[in-house]
């Protein structure tokens, strides 16, 4: 399939949700409903069902989930190195490192987002039977570097955070909960009845062209902040040296099939996740850093996956 009918449909939609934000055809208010509807009902019900009839001997697969955290943790650790050493006030010394600053940058440079853009991408690009892999790599993301984000900035600030709090955040997710829903469905046989199961996928058909438009709406909200520097800084972690990283552990270290690889890479080259800037709003540090990611992660992300594409396909 040629690159460019890959990605243009996927880059309509997008620019249609921010088109019709920018002229205030749809308000923030009336976008908030929308996303409502995508991360209540919709995708919830696309991943479900799923996540119900994938193969799981397919999707389950030590080499790939190593595959992909490996260069994700360092990644997130290069993140913290280099607002440690070069974004931070040189002054500053061990005692004094703000630990949920480094964190969130970490997080900036290593967390993407795979429901709104690597879903679509995968889909578009290698077919539907290819997500089985991904809803693996989905179900640990969140909860892996969100913990690790907190774990890390609770060193220097313990009492701002609640374990407990964030396990049932995490338990009562959307997203994870869909995803957990349909594996129980698919390990324990059950099969929903037929008139259950299409009014399912009627909620489902929306999905992917919902959260394509709303993150193109969402947009519109978020600007690229004065310190655009540190911004293009964690955009590039995110979109050129992560894929890169996940790209060579998967070909010449765990020699993964080409099509799981392909999953793998596209995923990791989705642009910085709307919740990473909801974390960094959480702990209050980088906040512009990561609003300005957001966005320009985005934007190049156009050509990122289009030098994605070409090198995989």
């Amino acid at each position: 399939m040629h690159i460019f009918s890959i990605i243009f449909p996927l880059i309509f939609i997008v620019a249609l949700g921010y088109t019709c934000c920018f002229f205030k055809f749809f308000n923030q208010q009336h976008i908030a409903g929308i996303s409502k509807f995508t991360f209540y009902v919709s995708l919830p019900a696309f991943l479900m069902l799923n996540m119900s009839q994938i193969d799981l001997h397919q999707s389950i697969s030590l080499e790939a989930f190593l595959s992909f955290y490996i260069p994700v943790l360092s990644v997130f650790s290069l993140g913290i190195l280099i607002d440690r050493v070069f974004l931070s006030k040189p002054a500053a010394d061990i005692k004094q490192a703000n630990y949920q600053q480094h964190s969130v940058f970490g997080l900036a440079g290593s967390y993407s987002n795979m429901v709104l853009v690597g879903i679509p991408i995968v889909i578009a690009s290698l077919g539907k039977e290819m997500i089985a892999i991904a809803f693996m790599i989905i179900t640990f993301h969140s909860t892996l570097l969100f913990a690790l984000t907190y774990l890390i900035g609770a060193k220097g600030n313990a009492d701002d955070f609640s374990w407990g709090k964030f396990a049932k955040n995490m338990a009562l997710n959307p997203i994870v909960l869909s995803i957990g829903t349909g594996l129980i469905l698919n390990v324990s046989g059950v099969t929903l009845f037929a008139n259950l199961a299409n009014s399912l996928e009627l909620l489902a058909s929306p999905a992917i062209a919902c959260a394509l438009f709303v993150l193109g709406a969402n947009l519109v909200f978020y600007k690229i902040a004065a310190n655009w520097q540190p911004a293009l800084v964690s955009s590039l972690l995110k979109i050129l040296i992560l894929p890169a990283g996940v790209f060579v552990v998967a070909t010449y270290v765990f020699a993964l099939e080409t099509q799981i690889r392909n999953v793998l890479v596209l995923l990791s080259a989705s642009p910085v996740g709307v919740n990473a800037y909801l974390i960094a709003s959480q702990l209050k540090q980088h906040q512009a850093t990561l609003a300005g990611a957001v966005v320009l992660s985005t934007v190049l992300s156009v050509f990122s996956f289009t030098f994605w594409l070409a090198v995989l396909l």
